[in-house]
């Protein structure tokens, strides 16, 4: 009783696996890597600044900023990884314009907010020791603002978010809000503006993106003299497009960058490569499987096949595993599915194996118990379930360092090859052994043991047990 209760709670957990899979793979679509998908690839290298050398740690300062912009881009997975000390790897899938994304994400978006004292007549120049300058008046064609020093610069910037103002029609526009003292200054900033006169200059705040004024409104007359705006938020408006309305915020709230960049490589993939390398990954699988299951059909015959129709559901839950943690699907990825269906079968073969040595030895517990195919059969599961376990931990060892250490598409590989090792686990020892285990009690197998491929050890290894190799007599000869 106590065996039958717990083959029905491991057949109600493979049939619950199972069929969540199922549902899964059909609903669920793969996120696929750049390799597979298609996308643009630029490596950017660091330069020197005056103040700042591109060192290893500045280039890890310059990655986690721009790994900001390009989240703030909207780009499914990307990949950004520093190769060397000063260069830096970035993947974005389903981008087909390298130059487009290199010059959003490289430019070093050094965000300032100035106070207009008066206006100039030209032209723009580099910042003066105090750090006031003149730059072109972005609402009067020819006119050029004197900007007085940065308040305000975006290190103090909380969030950007691109909106569309639709009641009052002026179109998309950038909300700001700012942490800490940042709400300060620009609440003093405003309130020093709001003191002058409405159609003076001064009454304008300019807000500076790369030497380039983005926006310089007037402070509203409701805004009190001395005391600005305050809540610690504000709103850039300038006519922008809704691409460029997300792109400068993406660039405002991944921040400056602490180095320059300079694009040195750009290539894009495109869809088709990665649709031919989806169909061979495709057809290794499937050979693979066929092979696979070619030679343990041959081998343990209708145990061969239950084990072929578990790898064929390893395969459906390992897939599903993948797409519902969301992780992205690359071609070394693929590679890492066709490796575990090797190690899959390689548990089916070490629980044969111990199967076909209980039920083909000795027995001293009286005649007729060699007829009985279950007990060799649990024999098997229990006594290689160390071996099995023992392979796999390592295998995960392994794959865990792939996923800690390393980046882009080797951590996918350890990722999945990581999702394959635990679903060929569970295919080799729940799943083939409710089949194995269905199919040894039915009356028709048990009066034709041969069948199962355990009622004998095989001519190869016969001859094995008989004339063992002796690997070790020309142990020099090996050696050399």
């Amino acid at each position: 009783m106590p065996i039958r209760r717990a083959a029905f709670w491991r057949a109600l957990v493979a049939l619950a696996v199972v069929g969540v899979s199922f549902y899964v793979a059909l609903t669920t679509p793969p996120r696929l890597g750049l390799d597979l998908r298609g996308g643009t690839r630029i490596v950017l290298e660091t330069q020197d600044s005056p103040t700042v050398r591109a060192d290893a740690d500045a280039t890890d300062r310059a990655l986690e900023v721009l790994r900001r912009r390009v989240d703030g881009l909207g780009v499914a997975e990307p990949s950004l990884a520093r190769a060397g000390e000063r260069r830096i790897v970035v993947e974005l899938p389903g981008v087909q314009d390298p130059r487009e994304a290199a010059g959003v994400i490289g430019r070093t978006a050094q965000l300032t907010f100035h106070a207009v004292t008066a206006t100039a007549d030209g032209p723009a120049g580099p910042p003066a020791a105090d750090g006031s300058r003149v730059l072109a008046d972005p609402g009067l064609p020819g006119g050029h603002l004197r900007l007085g020093p940065p308040v305000l610069t975006g290190d103090g910037v909380k969030d950007a978010s691109a909106v569309l103002d639709t009641r009052t029609g002026l179109g998309w526009s950038i909300d700001l809000s700012f942490r800490g003292s940042a709400g300060d200054a620009w609440a003093r900033l405003t309130g020093e503006a709001a003191c002058a006169a409405p159609a003076d200059p001064a009454r304008r705040v300019a807000i500076v993106l790369d030497d380039r004024v983005l926006s310089a409104p007037g402070v509203q007359d409701s805004v009190p003299c001395g005391q600005g705006i305050t809540g610690g938020s504000t709103q850039i408006t300038g006519g922008f497009s809704a691409d460029e309305a997300r792109d400068l915020a993406a660039l405002v709230k991944g921040g400056a960058l602490p180095v320059p960049v300079t694009v040195i490589e750009q290539s894009t993939v495109g869809p088709t490569l990665g649709t031919e390398a989806i169909r061979a990954s495709a057809l290794a699988a499937a050979i693979g499987l066929l092979c696979t299951g070619a030679f343990v059909i041959a081998v343990y015959r209708l145990l061969g096949v239950l084990a072929t129709v578990a790898l064929a559901l390893y395969g459906l839950i390992s897939y599903a595993a993948v797409v519902a943690l969301g992780a992205t699907l690359t071609l070394p990825g693929l590679a890492g599915f066709v490796l575990a269906i090797g190690m899959a079968v390689d548990a089916n073969v070490l629980v044969f194996e111990r199967a076909r040595e209980e039920y083909t030895a000795p027995r001293a517990a009286g005649p007729g118990r060699e007829r009985d195919l279950r007990r060799p059969l649990r024999v098997g599961f229990a006594k290689a379930w160390s071996a099995v376990a023992d392979s796999n931990v390592t295998t995960l060892l392994a794959a865990g360092l792939l996923f800690v250490f390393a980046t882009g598409p080797v951590k996918g590989f350890g990722v999945t090859l990581s999702i394959g090792v635990l679903a060929s686990m569970f295919s080799a020892m729940l799943i083939t052994r409710l089949l194995a285990e269905w199919a040894v009690r039915r009356p028709a197998v048990a009066r034709r043991p041969a069948l199962t491929g355990m009622a004998t050890v095989g001519r190869l290894r016969t001859r094995l047990t008989r004339r063992p190799p002796r690997l070790m007599r020309h142990r020099r000869r090996w050696l050399g």
